[in-house]
């Protein structure tokens, strides 16, 4: 699915790059306009289903951990400075 996800990704990128040199000759046919669509309309689609997908392993159980988090150095510069 990521990789199909992937791909429709780079076909949208095709066609609006295609988009921008039609318009860029001159007005564009009506099927460049909207070539555009098809993919970004599968792009959404295949990231909504990826989005609500459960992830096994990503979330962890809090028994016996208080959920604090340990940070060291400063949040400036990374480097404990300031």
């Amino acid at each position: 699915m990521r990789q199909s996800h992937r791909w429709l990704g780079i076909v949208l990128t095709l066609t609006i790059a295609a988009n921008f040199v039609a318009m860029a000759l001159g007005p564009p046919p009506v099927i460049i306009d909207y070539a555009q669509l098809p993919p970004l309309s599968l792009l959404i689609l295949s990231g909504l289903y990826m989005f609500f997908q459960p992830r096994p392993g990503n979330f962890r159980h809090r028994s016996g951990h208080s959920g604090s988090i340990r940070v060291s150095g400063s949040f400036c510069c990374g480097n404990g400075t300031k």
